[in-house]
């Protein structure tokens, strides 16, 4: 399966040889193997790890030259994931998703986007001064989420710009939902240009034949995985596959050398190491416990009155193709509580921490490092949760109807940059937004910037407002302002 022995970890081993050596610092960090470390702090966190916080020097390598054990490790890492090509990312997977864009598109170059992309792939397109052209993923009224946009969306919408660049896909969503993305690659490519995938929730997707294909086995050109979210990295540790005839590999290094520090951590690099190690020699084993945990919890919350947990049986639904069950989404709307009601319970009563809550919904995000007595704990909360708020006989209705996507006069690195002037929402219509603004659920902007402001987007963010739900993007968090662009 690989070419190369993934038992190896070559920047670990490098860092090792310079702890075994007992090297006297003369470089930075200050804190010279945490000999000037704060006491509390290293007490607390232990002496190893500051004794693996170097600089850059020739024996451990340098993130933005590779010649020796960082070079090493990313041929790993390709080598495990499929990809011609693999780059560490210690900016985490925003900045991974930003040197993809920025590798791919240029000033004035058009790229087809979902409409629910992560605020790093707007950052991105400000960055690289490219011309968005959205597209609408499908949306789940019941559950109050946007899934996949679907292969005929991608048609139409290169039909109607064949001078576009790029066409980027978020696959799998935060919820776990893949749409046909083998699919959408070989459209995409039938119009001769690449394919890029937000993958920042599958970096465990090549590993286990249980779960959706991953973006560089359907044949994507560039992704971005976030293997701090589901696989052991770190925090702020992510990877950027390359495998294209479109994309060259030294534009990527060229580019995430502009965005990422001359400092890397190279505790975070030697966790995307070994990580890479784990997932690539015991992964299948790892997920199926992490996949037979979460149908457990699935299948035991969709016993609890009020609660729903959705699972094989969205399959087939637009923008639905495959599941990821390691996501456990958990839906409250029947208890007539709101996500974000649901979230603080857990947080607050049950110290029970989520990833996310929105209207309808919390998320739980299953991975190898869970275990039946963390989701059993879960369950009990949900249960006597249930037995407090059922007898109420509320209900959340239907999400409400997302506004057209306004018509865009200026691109969004200009009107980023304009010139603005804070004015009252309802004062704002038929002007041209210098900011965001954004709805959750499910997450879908209503306004990016440079686009014109509509009667028909203002009245729904006060419906909005009305039901509970969360708007923001707006400087100002009342979202009573928003900032303009000045004639």
């Amino acid at each position: 399966m690989y070419r190369f022995d993934q038992n190896e970890t070559p920047l670990f081993d490098a860092l090792m040889e310079y702890v075994d050596r007992d090297t006297i610092p003369f470089h930075v960090p200050g804190h010279k193997k945490g000999v000037g470390i704060d006491e509390e702090f290293k007490n607390f966190i232990g002496e190893n790890p500051f004794k693996i916080d170097v600089t850059v020097f020739k024996l451990v390598d340098s993130l933005h030259h590779p010649t020796g054990p960082i070079k090493k490790a990313q041929e790993l890492a390709a080598d495990a994931y499929g990809s011609d090509a693999s780059f560490f990312s210690i900016h985490g997977t925003s900045g991974a998703i930003q040197a993809m864009i920025m590798s791919v598109v240029s000033q004035g170059d058009k790229i087809i986007v979902p409409r629910n992309v992560h605020k790093s792939i707007t950052a991105g397109i400000i960055l690289s001064g490219a011309v968005p052209v959205f597209m609408q993923p499908e949306l789940d009224k019941k559950l109050g989420i946007a899934h996949g946009v679907t292969p005929a969306t991608v048609k139409r919408v290169l039909e109607e710009n064949k001078d576009a660049k790029a066409v980027l896909i978020i696959n799998p969503t935060y919820y776990g939902v893949a749409t046909a993305i083998k699919e959408i690659a070989d459209i995409v490519h039938s119009y001769d240009i690449p394919l890029i995938v937000d993958e920042a929730h599958g970096p465990h997707l090549r590993f286990n034949e249980k779960l959706p294909m991953s973006a560089m086995e359907a044949g994507a050109d560039i992704c971005a995985q976030s293997t701090h979210k589901i696989i052991g990295a770190l925090t702020q540790c992510s990877l950027l596959q390359v495998k294209s005839n479109y994309i060259d590999p030294a534009r990527v290094q060229q580019v995430l050398n502009l965005l990422q520090t001359t400092s890397p951590s190279y505790i975070l690099m030697a966790s995307l190491d070994c990580a890479r190690r784990q997932i690539a020699l015991n992964g299948e084993e790892l997920l199926n416990n992490a996949i037979d945990l979460a149908n457990y919890a699935r299948n035991e919350i969709n016993k609890i009155n009020g609660f729903y947990c959705f699972g094989e049986e969205i399959l087939g639904r637009p923008g639905v193709v495959a599941l990821d069950p390691t996501k456990i989404t958990i839906t409250c709307r029947d208890l007539g509580i709101t996500g974000y009601e649901l979230d603080m319970i857990l947080s607050n009563k049950y110290h029970i921490q989520m990833e996310l809550s929105d209207l309808y919904s919390v998320l739980a995000v299953g991975s190898f490092g869970d275990t039946k007595e963390s989701i059993d704990k879960l369950l009990h909360a949900l249960r006597e949760i249930s037995d407090e708020y059922s007898s109420k006989g509320k209900v959340r209705p239907d999400f409400l109807d997302i506004p057209s996507i306004p018509e865009s006069v200026l691109i969004p690195r200009d009107a980023f940059n304009s010139k603005k002037e804070s004015i009252l929402l309802r004062d704002s219509i038929g002007k041209v937004s210098g900011e965001f603004l954004l709805a959750y659920p499910p997450g879908i902007p209503l306004l990016c910037p440079g686009e014109i402001i509509t009667e028909e987007i203002i009245k729904y963010v006060e419906e909005l407002k009305e039901v509970g739900l969360y708007v923001q993007g707006t400087e100002d968090s009342k979202v009573e302002y928003i900032k303009v662009v000045s004639k």
